[in-house]
């Protein structure tokens, strides 16, 4: 993978801001505290993504990441990063345990939960991070394994240390079919560690339904652009009747049509403010996020936010006089 940042072309009074920028917006938010000052900072970070996982390969000056507790109330996408160590060493902490993590292990840690990952020699390491619905298991397993150094003793850790390594290594692999041909695989191979290194299989197969509304939220989340989605559809990509799929979502609280809705607005009031809010209609970007009909997105917008989307990208690009 090739590196898409380099601290050795950048000034030494910007590393820590870009370094962490960088960090943030591929991968997730953590507090990161270099070893050596700032003119003594070296970071190269590659970055790919795999369907929806995201690995990023990284070689550092020594520093610690934190994940606070603030940081990981704010998660909008709860994720499960497989960390690999490559060479040199590192320490893991989350949920009351700790782990050294040696060349040729790895060990898994939750998004929504704080967590502390020392590199006090330097890193050498290998980032994938996985949405926690693809995994589909249940909280007590992931609790149960995170900050578990993974390798040695388990066949099956050892197979996916390589696999992993590889993975996040290997550009081709990050690319069209390439890229969705591996996605399942690497799942179903980091759901085979984790269950046979807790010692109980039948734990992989019970999650699927009690997971099933933070799977169909994601699936909603990734469709929302499509103005042709429907429960029908829904419910047909997850191999259950509408009726269910009603069910499961009340069970969690939520209203199909007020849920779409919502973060379809989210996504209008988002691109109208970004940078490029006034290179498209005010119409296309609603037609872009699924309304279709331009008054009724107006009408919607306002509704939820006490103004119409105009005065919005106004407010955030406001036109220079002559």
């Amino acid at each position: 993978m090739s590196p898409v940042l380099d601290t050795e072309f950048i000034p030494p009074q910007d590393r820590e801001e870009v370094v962490r920028n960088a960090v943030w917006e591929s991968m997730v938010a953590v507090d990161i505290d270099h070893g050596p000052p700032a003119e003594d900072i070296s970071v190269r970070i590659g970055l790919g993504t795999v369907g929806p996982i995201r690995i990023c390969s990284a070689r550092a000056t020594a520093v610690t990441l934190r994940r606070t507790e603030r940081l990981a109330r704010e998660d909008e996408e709860p994720a499960v990063t497989l960390g690999v160590q490559m060479t040199g060493s590192s320490v893991v902490v989350q949920n009351g345990r700790e782990c050294l993590l040696r060349p040729g292990e790895f060990a898994v840690y939750e998004s929504i939960a704080p967590y502390t990952h020392l590199f006090d020699e330097g890193v050498d390491y290998r980032f994938i991070r996985f949405p926690r619905t693809a995994l589909a298991l249940p909280d007590r397993l992931l609790r149960d394994i995170t900050a578990v150094p993974l390798g040695s003793d388990n066949p099956i850790a050892r197979l996916a240390f390589t696999y992993f390594s590889q993975l996040a290594a290997s550009d081709a692999l990050h690319q069209g079919v390439h890229a969705e041909a591996v996605v399942e695989p690497s799942v179903e191979l980091l759901r085979a560690v984790l269950t046979s290194q807790h010692g109980n299989s039948s734990l992989a197969r019970a999650p699927l339904e009690a997971t099933l509304s933070l799977r169909i939220t994601r699936y909603i989340r990734a469709h929302l652009a499509d103005p042709d989605l429907s429960a029908a559809r829904i419910a047909a990509a997850h191999d259950i009747s509408v009726r269910h799929l009603y069910a499961v979502l009340s069970r969690s609280g939520i209203s199909l049509g007020d849920w779409i809705r919502t973060h379809r607005l989210a996504e209008c009031r988002r691109e109208l403010a970004g940078p490029n809010g006034r290179l498209r209609t005010i119409a296309a970007i609603g037609r872009r996020w699924g309304f279709v009909d331009a008054t009724h997105f107006s009408k919607v917008f306002r509704q939820a936010y006490g103004l119409s989307p105009r005065a919005w990208r106004d407010q955030n690009h406001p036109r220079s006089c002559a």
